[in-house]
């Protein structure tokens, strides 16, 4: 009669196929049936035949497989309500005074700038939509704003000095007074 260890050998490969067609997953079945496999060998007592110790194993596979939901679906909890306790927004410390240099330097950027940061960046529009309705793709617009910002962080610069270093936050710069 083949150990323990030899009969749960012999049937790797079926097992994993098991847990895979469970799962999905085929790196996550291995990860399984390897964690039953350890399971298997610590436990205090073994079956005394081979298709004994086969149904044996199928019973800890499946286990281990229902732990594996149960492990996902409490992440998936515990992101929902993680992202329920989320603010919108800033509070009201966290928002300040913007700089009132901001508005005043917003014309020197180019139009086709200004218009997504005031979509994105001031109406708080979400990019895809503010793509969408400009006709590029999300990518395009990515790059787009990237360099709106650059323009206007250039601008910011050259007016508020130190100020704009800081964010621009309860500014302090002799041109917002």
């Amino acid at each position: 009669m083949p150990s323990i260890e030899d009969s749960i050998l012999m049937n790797l490969e079926i097992f994993v196929a098991f847990a895979r067609k469970r799962l999905g997953d085929h790196h996550l079945a291995e990860d399984v049936v390897q964690e039953s496999l350890i399971k298997a060998l610590a436990a205090d007592r073994h079956p005394d035949t081979d298709e004994e110790t086969t149904k044996w194993f199928y019973r800890i596979l499946r286990r281990s497989i229902i732990d594996v939901y149960r492990k996902q679906g409490a992440r998936q909890r515990a992101l929902n309500r993680f992202e329920k306790e989320l603010p919108e927004g800033p509070d009201e410390e966290e928002k300040g005074e913007l700089c009132k240099c901001f508005k005043r330097l917003l014309p020197l950027v180019p139009e086709q700038y200004r218009e997504l940061l005031e979509e994105v960046d001031l109406k708080g529009e979400r990019p895809e939509d503010v793509a969408a309705t400009l006709g590029v793709t999300r990518n395009n617009l990515t790059v787009r704003l990237h360099r709106a910002r650059k323009h206007f962080r250039k601008a910011l610069t050259e007016s508020c000095g130190a100020c704009s270093s800081h964010g621009c936050i309860d500014c302090t710069c002799e041109e917002a007074v």
